[in-house]
């Protein structure tokens, strides 16, 4: 891929994450979303997405952007988005 296309899908893929962020969370803080600009990862952001659509709330999204480039697997009911519908918003541990 050339230069110009890394940019271009790294620029669409923030913009993606913030949507899918303020789909499921609502109004995102701004340091969040500057916290999302400075991504220069193309795998992150991807890994991102994917969290922002399974995680079941805004907290465990906000835990995933602060580990960086270093996690990589979504495992476990932590990522289980459907969860929060059975409990009514809420996860075992906020119960």
């Amino acid at each position: 891929m050339f230069q110009f296309e890394d940019e271009a899908n790294i620029v669409q893929d923030r913009e993606d994450l913030l949507s899918v962020l303020k789909m499921r969370f609502g109004d995102i803080p701004p340091k969040i979303v500057e916290n999302i600009y400075n991504i220069n990862s193309y795998d992150t952001l991807e890994r991102l997405i994917l969290v922002a659509s399974n995680a079941p709330n805004f907290k465990i999204f906000i835990e995933e952007l602060e580990e960086g480039d270093g996690s990589f697997r979504l495992l476990g009911d932590r990522f289980n988005p459907i969860e929060t519908t059975y409990n009514g918003g809420r996860t075992d541990a906020e119960k």
